[in-house]
């Protein structure tokens, strides 16, 4: 396995799929917003578990274990964003899941503060 080309390919896609969620929430489609948010914080982790484990990243969705996996030291307050993020990827998911309640203001907060989290990992990449 090419290590650096699989890197790529998660950031790559990781770029796009934010891309798409800043376009929904232009749209006003906030539920998918922060699915396709939470795809692309996801992707970068798997670029940096790409990166630790010299491996295919394992077929998961959870951020914190994807960042355990990947060995990043998170603060206090990216591991509580990330513990709370994945209920976005549960709701885009499953619609049995308890579904949360959002208006444009509480999305554009979250999807800042996904960018926040994305711009972290690329700068440890």
């Amino acid at each position: 396995m090419d290590v650096s080309k699989q890197i790529d390919y998660w950031k790559t896609s990781g770029d796009e799929d934010f891309a798409a969620a800043e376009s929904l929430l232009e749209k006003g489609h906030l539920r998918h917003c922060l699915f396709f948010a939470h795809l692309a914080v996801e992707k970068m982790l798997k670029a940096h578990v790409t990166r630790q484990t010299k491996d295919v990243p394992p077929r998961i969705h959870n951020l914190i274990r994807l960042a355990g996996i990947a060995g990043l030291p998170l603060d206090p307050e990216q591991e509580s964003f990330l513990n709370g993020f994945d209920v976005y990827q549960l709701e885009g998911r499953y619609p049995d899941s308890a579904q949360v309640l959002l208006d444009l203001e509480a999305a554009r907060g979250k999807l800042a503060l996904a960018e926040e989290m994305l711009k972290w990992l690329k700068a440890r990449l």
